[in-house]
């Protein structure tokens, strides 16, 4: 803390230096700590964008001198801003934001049953007022641009991991040994790793090289025809992307509509958390920029996925039945996708903003009630009446909420347990599509 407060000293006397004619001048900002995947490159944009807006001016970035830190540092008339982005993994945010020192804590993975029971007397981090999803991201399988594999099942990746597998040739690629490279334990992006690809299953193989970066784990990967890694969408680069399939469902590989719908296997969200609704003008400001059209679109070009909504046309492959090709024959898809809380019906704090998003849609491009449709799906039921209703009850669901929203008797059906976008048990398989008809 007092590398911290030396810098901001420095800061406020520098801006006091800049010929505000003897005003009294004071500094003001706000902390961000946590992910890496959040802290590298989107936070900052999302900060400076902000900043921009806020103040009319053009913000400027320093570094401190711990590495993945910086300062972002702005001016209004009523003296100097900063922001401090501290991006050395997820946990350390929620650390930071229950000891008081973060304002906002910037996370690869959804909080935790264990943090949130810590946090609950000062607030309730799964509520709508404190978790805030700023983007989509996919955990991108990465191999060597020459590697001839293309897919691999969910298992198939847990047991390379684990170390069971430990030559390309057991999975159609060269008679070579498996290189692993994954994120240090601090990172959300291993959480959610650990989580969607080893399991309680397995355990990560000794050999596995660690990295605090993105971006360097990439670019290792990149270099050695032996390797696969995982980190964040944003972060391919030179690498050779995998498509990855769970289950029976086929395999898909992140793009657009597959990561935006969250109907990718290894598709995440991003957040920020503070402590409830923010006292702060600037953390409230933050957040209401991010998760507006124009934040948002400051995510698409940092390379994640925006939620701003879009149409597009999905390539059906063999394996979409006819009559689901029949019913979305003059429609596009949404790339938005209605999901819930666990176990309900309730939508979860993501869809109920998306409520909003759609309808911003439909007016910002002359469309109405009467273009969507909505389809629901439900996971692997007992029989296919239970399905059927389930799909029903959920694209229901939707449709009351977004009569919540002006837009009023929207067209629906269910698809029952069909077309699985998981392996059986998934919540993804639970669902709500929106189409909206092409013109």
């Amino acid at each position: 803390m007092h590398r911290l407060l030396f810098s901001r000293v420095l800061t406020t006397l520098t801006f006091l230096t800049l010929g505000l004619s003897g005003t009294a001048s004071h500094a003001s900002g706000l902390e961000i700590h946590g992910s890496n995947t959040v802290g590298a490159t989107l936070a900052p944009m999302l900060v400076t964008g902000y900043l921009e807006q806020h103040t009319g001016s053009t913000p400027r970035t320093e570094p401190t001198d711990r590495e993945n830190e910086e300062l972002i540092l702005a001016e209004d008339p009523s003296g100097a801003i900063e922001v401090l982005v501290a991006a050395h993994g997820s946990s350390t945010g929620f650390k930071a934001l229950a000891a008081g020192q973060a304002d906002i804590w910037a996370s690869s993975r959804p909080v935790k049953t264990q943090e949130a029971e810590q946090f609950r007397p000062r607030a309730d981090l799964t509520s709508l007022a404190s978790e805030h999803v700023i983007a989509i991201d996919g955990l991108a399988i990465l191999v060597h641009p020459s590697n001839p594999v293309n897919q691999l099942s969910i298992d198939t990746l847990g047991r390379i991991y684990a170390g069971e597998i430990r030559n390309w040739s057991a999975v159609g690629g060269p008679d070579r040994p498996i290189t692993l490279y994954a994120r240090d334990d601090r990172s959300g992006t291993w959480d959610t790793f650990k989580s969607l690809v080893l399991g309680k299953r397995y355990s990560l193989d000794d050999s596995a090289a660690r990295y605090e970066s993105n971006d360097r784990l990439s670019d290792d990967v990149s270099r050695n025809p032996s390797g696969i890694g995982f980190a964040g969408l944003a972060s391919v680069r030179n690498s050779k992307l995998l498509a990855i399939s769970e289950g029976d469902a086929p395999a898909l590989k992140p793009n657009q509509l597959t990561v935006a719908s969250e109907d990718y296997p290894l598709s995440r969200r991003l957040f920020m958390y503070t402590p409830g609704t923010p006292d702060n003008e600037l953390v409230s400001g933050l957040i209401e920029f991010a998760l507006a059209s124009g934040g948002q679109d400051l995510v698409a070009a940092s390379g994640f996925i925006s939620q701003n909504p879009i149409a597009v046309k999905p390539d059906f492959d063999n394996s979409v039945p006819e009559s689901f090709q029949r019913l979305t024959g003059r429609y596009e898809r949404l790339t938005v996708n209605f999901r819930f809380a666990e176990g309900r019906t309730k939508l979860d704090n993501k869809a109920l903003r998306d409520l909003r998003r759609v309808r911003d849609y439909l007016k910002q491009n002359g469309k109405n009630a009467n273009d969507l449709m909505l389809i629901g799906f439900a996971d692997q039921q007992s029989n296919e009446l239970r399905a059927q209703m389930i799909s029903e009850l959920r694209a229901l669901s939707v449709r009351k909420a977004l009569a919540s929203e002006g837009i009023r008797d929207v067209a629906y059906t269910g698809y029952g347990h069909y077309m699985p976008v998981g392996g059986r048990g998934s919540q993804r398989n639970g669902r709500v599509e929106v189409w909206i008809q092409s013109r």
